[in-house]
């Protein structure tokens, strides 16, 4: 579930809502992905790295069905999908196994942390911008936290 979050950089509602369908293809999971946004209604592609697939992979042969039901069903009606306040607990449960203090992570840091790396590398907001589905540029830069001292930063690496 955490490499899917990780690879997707899907809310936690969309992530829990995802059918096996939206992401297993003839049997195999997809390379690649694309789901409508619950918030926005505006579709978002994502890749599914060889991890997220293997995770996936083994996830969905222990848990099995068909291509529409839930990849993350609950545990109290199989026709329903895991809550997003599950979602955030089981988060915390491996936040403080791994050593981490659960508090200062949550599930949104999944759907920001491989765009902030990428940012960080590239500094190209427009690629996080796509990644993350928003519309508007101002939304990317004010999700990265991104100042003029970023901005800075990217000038001086940049020489001519």
């Amino acid at each position: 579930m955490f490499d899917l979050a990780l690879d997707s950089k899907l809310r936690g509602c969309d992530l829990v809502s995802l059918r096996i369908g939206d992401i297993v293809t003839s049997g195999q999971v997809r390379h690649r992905a694309m789901v409508v946004q619950q918030k926005t209604r505006r579709p978002v592609q994502f890749e599914i790295t060889e991890t997220a697939r293997e995770s996936v992979r083994t996830w969905l042969e222990h848990r099995s069905g068909g291509l529409n039901e839930y990849v993350f069903p609950s545990r109290l009606s199989p026709k329903a999908h895991l809550s997003t306040r599950q979602y955030a607990r089981l988060l915390d449960q491996w936040v403080q196994a791994v050593g981490l203090i659960p508090g200062e992570y949550g599930t949104h840091s999944l759907r920001r942390t491989k765009v902030a790396m990428i940012y960080k590398r590239t500094g190209n907001i427009r690629a996080v911008q796509i990644l993350l589905g928003h519309s508007k540029l101002d939304s990317t830069v004010r999700y990265l936290g991104v100042d003029v001292e970023d901005a800075l930063a990217l000038s001086e690496a940049t020489d001519l």
